[in-house]
């Protein structure tokens, strides 16, 4: 069985092979505990603005700016758990 969880998962490894190309097994490999803001060099300060609007786009969400913090971008774990609050799963 799938959960919605396990979904969000799925769709946050593809959205960042999408936004920043990190590629299928790369994304595949992300751990709770991998690092991301300062961790990858795709994601530099460039690329959180965008990588924000596809969140909001695929996951139908609205961040808002007292929202984004090095917290919610620290890990892979962090961001997953920000969208899963976010849509109420968690």
């Amino acid at each position: 069985m799938v959960t919605s969880t396990d979904q969000t998962d799925t769709d946050l490894r593809s959205l960042l092979n999408d936004v920043l190309g990190l590629g299928a097994a790369r994304a595949a490999a992300l751990t709770a505990d991998s690092g991301l803001f300062g961790a990858l060099p795709e994601l530099d300060s460039m690329a959180v603005a965008g990588l924000l609007t596809e969140i909001e786009d695929r996951f139908d969400i609205v961040i808002d700016d007292d929202e984004v913090d090095g917290d919610m971008l620290g890990t892979y774990g962090d961001l997953l758990a920000f969208i899963a609050r976010k849509r109420g799963e968690a």
